[in-house]
C-alpha cells in the first residue's frame, strides 16, 4: 500500500485531499492538530508516533524527525542497497509528503509577538521533511502548495502516479519555499543583532504583480514588495482608479516620493524620468499645485504627480486639465475622485503615511554579476554649514535654499536646481558636465532665473558656474565645498556680491 505523511498548519483543501487518496487505497499518516482533524472527518489515519515507535514530544517540537519518516522518504527505490537496508531496518516507503509550515511570517508582521512567539513559530520538522522530499522528487511527490492539490488527484487516478516533469516542479517549488522561509529567519535574525554587513547577503522579496514588460516592450518585468516594513512605501499604495501600473511608473513614483518625503508644507513633486521636473511648496496643495506645473509646464506633460496632502477638489480641478500618468497622494476627497476619474488611464494611488520615511533602510542596485548596497542618502541637519562668502544670504534666501537643497538631492549627477519662494524655477539632471547642467536649468527657466538661489550637488571645480549664475541673476548659491579650488569660486561670488553656502555634504546620485 502507497502511505502519504500529512503534516500541514495551513489546512486548506487537506480534507478533500486526503479523502480522495484514501479512496484510491494510501495509507494516511499524520500528526498533531492534522491528525486530529482528519479523524474527525471520519477518515482512517495512522498516527506518526505509530511510525516512529515514540511518542511525539516537547510540546509537538520533536513528531517527523526520525530514521522511519527520514528513511522512508530519501531511499532510493532502484537502489538494491537501499532496498536492502529499508527491509533490515524495518523501514516503509513514504511515497507524498504534505507539508506547510509553521507561520513564521504571520508571527513576524504581527505586532503585538515577542521575540519567543517569533522563536517558537520556526518550523524545524516540516523544512527536513520538504527538502528530503523534494531531494528524492524522482520517487516522492512533494506538496507545499494547496493549489497543487487537485493536479495531484488528477494524475493519480488517471495514471496511477504523478509524471516525473510534474514531480520536478513540485520539489521546485518546495526549495523556493524553503529558502524564503529562512531568508525571512535570516533577515529576523541580522535585523535584530544589528549586522548591516554580513559576509552573506540573502534577501527574499514576494511577488506584488506581474508587469506588462519593462523599460521597453521587449523586456519581461515583475514587481516585488519586502516582506516587512512597507508602510509609507510605494509597495504599501492602494490603487484608486486607472491602467496598471508599468514598469516605468513604478520606478518614477518613487523617485516622486523619494523627494517629496523631503518637505513637510503643503508641497507637490512633478517628476518626469525619476527627476523631478516642478516642486512647489505653499500654503494649500492646489497653489502648490498651480507653482510646480508653472514651474516646467513642458516636462509636466506625460508626468508623475507626488502631493503631501488629501488632493481635493480644487487641486484636482487643475490637475485634471493636464496629462498625467500618476497620482499619489495620502487619500483624494470624493468630489476630486469624481473629477480625476472622469480620465479614464489615469493612475490614482493612496498611500497613507505618504511621509514617512525610514533612514535606516539601504538602497540596492544590480550590477552584472554583482549587488552594491549603501546606507540612505540622509539630508542636512544644519551643523555642517558655513558660509565663506562675504555676503551672508538673507533669511528669504536661506528657506529658499534649504529648499532646493532638498530637490537637486534627487536629481541624477550631475545635478542643478534652482529656485525662488519655495518653487523651482530651473532644474538640470543628469549631465556630464556640471555647467551644462546650470545652462540647462538657466536656458529651462528663462526670466523666472532672475532672483533665484541655486543648488549643486556637488563642489564646483572652476568658477564658471558661478559666472554663468551671476549673469542669469542668481542671487545666492548653496553647494557641498570641499574642492582643491574652492577659493576661485568664492573670489568670484564676492566679486558678484553673491552669498554662498557651504553644506560640507554631497548629493551624487547616479
Amino acid at each position: 500500500m502507497k502511505r502519504a505523511l500529512i503534516s500541514v498548519f495551513d489546512k486548506t483543501g487537506i480534507v478533500e485531499f486526503a479523502t480522495s487518496l484514501s479512496k484510491l487505497g494510501w495509507e494516511i499518516i499524520s500528526t498533531g492538530g492534522t491528525s486530529k482533524k482528519l479523524k474527525e472527518e471520519g477518515l482512517k489515519v495512522s498516527d506518526i508516533s505509530d511510525i516512529t515507535n515514540f511518542p511525539e514530544c516537547f510540546d509537538g517540537r520533536v513528531k517527523t524527525l526520525h530514521p522511519n519518516v527520514e528513511g522512508g522518504i530519501l531511499a532510493i527505490r532502484d537502489n538494491e542497497k537501499h532496498q536492502n537496508q529499508m527491509k533490515e531496518l524495518g523501514i516503509s516507503p513514504i511515497d507524498i509528503v504534505v507539508c506547510n509550515l509553521y507561520p513564521f511570517k504571520e508571527t513576524l508582521l504581527n505586532s503585538e509577538s515577542t521575540h519567543e512567539d517569533i522563536i517558537e513559530n520556526i518550523d524545524i520538522g516540516g523544512p527536513t521533511m520538504l527538502r528530503a522530499a523534494a531531494k528524492n522528487y524522482k520517487f516522492v511527490n512533494v506538496i507545499t502548495d494547496p493549489t497543487d492539490y487537485k493536479q495531484v488527484i488528477s494524475e493519480l487516478e488517471n495514471n496511477g502516479d504523478t509524471s516525473i516533469e510534474f514531480k520536478e516542479n513540485l520539489a521546485g517549488k518546495v526549495f523556493e519555499h524553503t529558502a524564503h522561509y529562512d531568508a525571512l529567519i535570516s533577515s529576523y535574525f541580522s535585523k535584530k543583532l544589528g549586522n548591516v554587513a554580513q559576509n552573506t547577503l540573502t534577501l527574499t522579496y514576494e511577488k506584488k504583480q506581474d508587469l506588462r514588460y519593462g523599460e521597453n516592450p521587449h523586456q519581461k518585468a515583475v514587481f516585488y514588495k519586502q516582506i516587512q516594513e512597507t508602510e509609507g512605501t510605494l509597495t504599501a499604495a492602494k490603487q484608486l482608479h486607472g491602467k496598471e501600473l508599468s514598469y516605468n511608473n513604478i520606478g518614477d513614483t518613487d523617485g516622486a516620493l523619494e523627494t517629496l518625503k523631503e518637505y513637510s508644507e503643503p508641497t507637490i513633486v512633478a517628476s518626469k524620468h525619476a527627476n523631478p521636473c516642478g516642486v512647489a511648496s505653499a500654503d494649500t496643495l492646489a497653489e502648490a499645485f498651480q507653482k510646480a506645473y508653472d514651474a516646467d509646464p513642458v516636462s509636466i506633460f506625460g508626468g508623475i504627480i507626488a502631493a503631501n496632502r488629501e488632493v481635493d477638489e480644487a487641486t484636482a480641478e487643475k490637475m485634471s486639465k493636464v496629462f498625467l500618468e500618476v497620482i499619489v497622494a495620502p487619500s483624494f476627497s470624493n468630489k476630486a475622485l469624481e473629477i480625476l476619474t472622469k480620465k479614464k488611464n489615469i493612475r490614482l494611488l493612496k498611500l497613507e503615511n505618504i511621509l514617512k520615511s525610514d533612514y535606516t533602510y539601504q538602497k540596492a542596485k544590480t550590477v552584472q554579476g554583482g549587488l552594491l548596497i549603501q546606507d540612505m542618502d540622509l539630508m542636512l541637519t544644519g551643523e555642517e554649514i558655513t558660509i565663506p562668502t562675504e555676503k551672508q544670504p538673507s533669511k528669504k534666501e536661506m528657506e529658499d535654499l534649504m529648499f532646493v537643497w532638498k530637490t537637486v538631492k534627487h536629481c541624477k549627477s550631475n545635478g542643478i536646481a534652482i529656485a525662488k519662494d519655495k518653487t523651482t524655477t530651473g532644474i538640470g539632471p543628469g549631465q556630464v558636465s556640471r555647467i551644462w547642467a546650470l545652462e540647462n536649468a538657466i536656458r529651462q527657466g528663462g526670466e523666472k532665473i532672475k532672483g533665484s538661489v541655486m543648488a549643486s550637488d556637488a563642489f564646483f571645480p572652476f568658477s564658471d558656474c558661478v559666472e554663468a549664475a551671476n549673469k542669469a541673476g542668481i542671487t545666492a548659491i548653496i553647494q557641498p565645498g570641499g574642492s582643491v579650488r574652492d577659493q576661485e569660486s568664492i573670489d568670484a561670488a564676492n566679486k558678484y556680491g553673491i552669498a554662498m553656502v557651504f553644506t560640507g555634504m554631497r548629493h551624487f546620485k547616479h
